[in-house]
């Protein structure tokens, strides 16, 4: 199972645009692709990248949102499997409230 259901989110999907997630039945809880989330609220060429500045920035706040996220081996758009930084619900709205954007305040507003 590889679908998650957020509020206003379809499983899986924000925008049209694919959001990777595993299910982790041990911890019982679900893990979403961080890139794919700065992807769809920051409409950035380079999410990557957003995610490098940001959590270095995080960093050096002394939040341990970055420090405390996990890498899993998710599915790319090429059909390879890589390490991507991941995050549960719980990390996800805390990033999500660190993200200035007009798309991330609905979800801001829900937390």
């Amino acid at each position: 199972m590889s679908n998650i259901k957020l509020p206003t989110m379809p499983a899986g999907r924000f925008e049209e645009k694919k959001v990777r997630s595993l299910w982790n039945e041990k911890e019982e809880k679900w893990y979403l692709s961080i890139i794919d989330v700065i992807e769809i609220l920051t409409g950035s060429l380079n999410p990557r990248k957003y995610w490098s500045v940001l959590k270095t920035r995080l960093k050096a706040e002394g939040s341990q949102l970055a420090t405390n996220c996990s890498q899993l081996k998710m599915q790319s758009s090429d059909g390879k499997f890589y390490k991507t930084d991941v995050g549960d619900t719980e990390q996800l709205i805390r990033l999500i409230q660190s993200i200035p954007s007009p798309k991330a305040e609905p979800f801001k507003q829900l937390y």
